[in-house]
């Protein structure tokens, strides 16, 4: 896997998101209550501090708790809350190593339907419904996995030319129109909420 992303919107921190499953999905975990660019930069910023090119399931699942925390605390901090996430990768990476021998991409390779790769996207730590639906979108629309069905499993985050996600973010000017999506879809939220 080598595919040109632009999450981060940051070159390195992009290309490692491209060509590392790992990376990819742990920029998903961290995609809540900080900017999409911010969390999708995290990878990279704990790989680096781990002194590696790459994410290991392996090595961060092994990590020292405390020590493994101090790392993603340390300023820049990778996340808004950098020893609560710190915890979550860590029990996502434990979750690769005995359920897919640290390897994310077998999360997703041969899967036959849209519907059981979301399932198994659910089952990861820190995944929920709507996080898997993004995610399951984001491999299709740019990393070209799409077992039958995947667009449907995915929900309205597989709309071809929807700018609601992640998944369809392709530069500056996609992760403008997916803002703008998201502050409408926040100010209709607090409208129906103000009506009941």
């Amino acid at each position: 896997m080598d595919i040109t992303m632009r999450l981060a919107q940051q070159p390195e921190a992009d290309a490692l998101l491209g060509r590392s499953p790992l990376a990819a999905l742990v920029g998903m975990l961290l995609d809540q209550q900080v900017p999409m660019e911010w969390a999708f930069t995290g990878p990279y910023t704990i790989a680096r501090r781990m002194g590696a090119d790459d994410l290991d399931a392996h090595a961060i699942a092994a990590h020292d708790p405390d020590a493994f925390a101090a790392l993603l605390s340390e300023k820049p901090a990778v996340h808004r809350y950098p020893a609560a996430m710190a915890k979550r990768v860590q029990q996502l990476c434990a979750y690769l190593v005995e359920h897919y021998d640290g390897d994310a991409a077998a999360v997703w390779t041969g899967v036959g339907t849209g519907a059981e790769l979301l399932r198994r996207l659910k089952e990861l730590p820190g995944f929920g419904e709507q996080k898997a639906k993004i995610f399951l979108a984001l491999l299709g629309k740019r990393l070209g996995v799409r077992p039958k069905g995947w667009r449907e499993a995915a929900g309205d985050y597989g709309d071809a030319g929807a700018y609601r996600s992640a998944a369809d973010i392709t530069g500056p000017e996609s992760l403008a129109k997916v803002r703008a999506h998201k502050q409408e879809a926040k100010a209709a939220a607090k409208a129906a909420k103000a009506a009941n």
